[in-house]
């Protein structure tokens, strides 16, 4: 009996072993596993049949629906997911591109988020294929001049910005020189390859006022032991339809006269923009934005757009 036991214990745990492996994404050779389990390969076949039979349970039973598939191109068996959890090629390179081009990050921390996007969310019949592209990739990656690492305290900011926390930064201006300052975070931001640090300031007047805050420009930081209340009319849904330009200011309602031929783009570029009208010139468009990057992106758009107030 004690002989009984001890086999039937055994199986368990090899049928386990087996199971991580696979679920790790993984592929399980017969003829090695069954040296290294010291069974015959008709034993690792039971084995496989076995955890076959769970897989189609455990979809039935509302499950992720997973199956348990032989590939003679990779020489061994492996699971193909056909839940959300699991990327396609189509998907995981449109994933990769946005990432890539954004040029975000520096070369080692891009390398570090695609290989992990690589192995945990890639089919494993397609992980060569994909492997080659990424490696190919990132050698032509060009990360954006002077950049340093940051990404691994984009967390604790991102808890502060939760929790509503003050912050005191140095911060690194244009010019070099650095200063101290003590923060209401409310957002963290991406445009055009850096992240931004938002945050909130009431001012004279009583509006809302935005400063943005290059996440990499920061030196140092220290997420302070007090909370604070946002303004009263602050909303996060406005802020971030508004806030499409990181240099800060107060929050703008502008008139816009635009004579280009793709109104949509700026509907898509402006999301809390809405059209008011139609002249023989154009549309006319009302938006509301933080600052003063309007005038400056009106003025790049030569004569396709112009300000009409605000």
């Amino acid at each position: 009996m004690q002989n009984d036991n001890f086999n039937q214990g055994f199986k368990y745990y090899r049928v386990l072993k087996i199971y991580g492996k696979l679920m790790s994404g993984e592929v399980v050779n017969k003829t090695e596993e069954a040296r290294a389990f010291g069974v015959t390969e008709r034993t690792f076949q039971r084995d496989i049949e076995d955890l076959r039979c769970f897989f189609a349970d455990d979809a039935d039973d509302g499950g992720g629906r997973r199956e348990l598939v032989y590939s003679r191109e990779l020489n061994g068996y492996h699971l193909v997911n056909e839940d959300t959890s699991v990327l396609n090629d189509s998907e995981f390179i449109a994933v990769c591109k946005i990432l890539l081009e954004s040029r975000a990050f520096a070369k080692e921390e891009m390398a570090s988020v695609i290989n992990k996007l690589l192995e945990c969310c890639v089919q494993p019949e397609s992980r060569r294929i994909m492997d080659e592209w990424t490696a190919n990739e990132l050698r032509c990656y060009l990360e954006p001049r002077g950049r340093k690492r940051f990404i691994d305290y984009v967390g604790d900011i991102s808890k502060a910005v939760s929790e509503r926390r003050y912050m005191k930064i140095v911060y690194i201006r244009q010019d070099g020189s650095e200063t101290e300052r003590v923060i209401k975070p409310v957002g963290i931001m991406f445009s055009e390859y850096y992240f931004y640090l938002s945050a909130i300031s009431e001012n004279v007047g009583g509006g809302i006022h935005i400063s943005a805050y290059r996440i990499d420009m920061i030196r140092s930081f220290e997420i302070l032991d007090r909370c604070f209340d946002v303004p009263d009319g602050f909303d996060e849904i406005e802020f971030r339809s508004r806030m499409q330009f990181m240099n800060g200011g107060k929050l703008r309602r502008i008139k816009l006269l635009y004579k280009g031929k793709n109104v949509g783009s700026v509907l898509d570029r402006f999301p809390a923009s809405r059209i008011v009208g139609r002249t023989d010139e154009g549309f006319v468009l009302i938006t509301e934005v933080f600052g003063d990057g309007m005038d400056t992106w009106a003025k790049s758009r030569g004569n396709a757009a112009e300000i009409l107030n605000g």
